[in-house]
């Protein structure tokens, strides 16, 4: 009886250390670390509401070394452009912590960024910081914010990630083009598919 005691309080002392999980970032929800700041390849430090535009902010959580990354460069280029074109900030975020002594090192990442000419911001998360908050997991993994940094499209680029040429739906160019135009976003959220963001645990 005392060791059955003894065990549920022990259990119950192990259960209240644990840290509650937070809720998966869902539409509607409020930008996260919106002033937190954050080092670009540019070498300077900003902060989400810093990039964002008069429309919005899109952050695509990337990585250097990912083949969906590869596969999704075009699709990447193409909608930087469109997000620019209609007043949206582009930050792109690699939070692959346990892979910065090897190809996602902060060097690796402008010599990336350099490479590829993406338009967009490229900030080093360290410790996840901001893959954590956005409860972020793949790359490519997309989150679009409107003018009042409320999430209103997460998930992928479009229906299919891996092969640009058997796409049917694209999610996102969608979201942006509802987005600017005032309307209700038909689909706010999709799965997605990609190379897992390397955490340190």
């Amino acid at each position: 009886m005392m060791k059955s005691a003894l065990y549920l309080a022990c259990a119950l002392v192990f259960t209240a250390a644990i840290p509650a999980v937070e809720n998966p970032l869902e539409p509607g929800a409020s930008l996260p670390k919106p002033d937190m700041k954050w080092m670009d390849v540019s070498g300077k430090e900003i902060s989400l509401n810093n990039a964002k535009g008069n429309n919005g902010l899109l952050i695509v959580f990337g990585g250097n070394q990912c083949p969906y990354m590869v596969r999704n460069q075009e699709r990447l280029h193409n909608i930087c452009a469109l997000a620019h074109k209609n007043g949206i900030g582009v930050v792109m975020v690699n939070s692959n912590e346990a892979n910065r002594a090897d190809g996602d090192s902060f060097s690796a990442m402008k010599a990336y960024a350099t490479q590829h000419a993406f338009q967009c911001y490229y900030i080093l998360d360290k410790n996840a910081e901001l893959a954590d908050a956005f409860d972020a997991n793949h790359t490519p993994e997309c989150y679009l914010f409107d003018k009042n940094n409320r999430l209103v499209y997460k998930g992928a680029i479009d229906d299919n990630p891996g092969n640009a040429d058997a796409v049917k739906a694209r999610h996102l160019q969608n979201a942006i083009t509802e987005l600017v135009a005032g309307k209700s976003i038909t689909t706010n959220t999709s799965s997605t598919l990609g190379c897992n963001i390397k955490r340190n645990r």
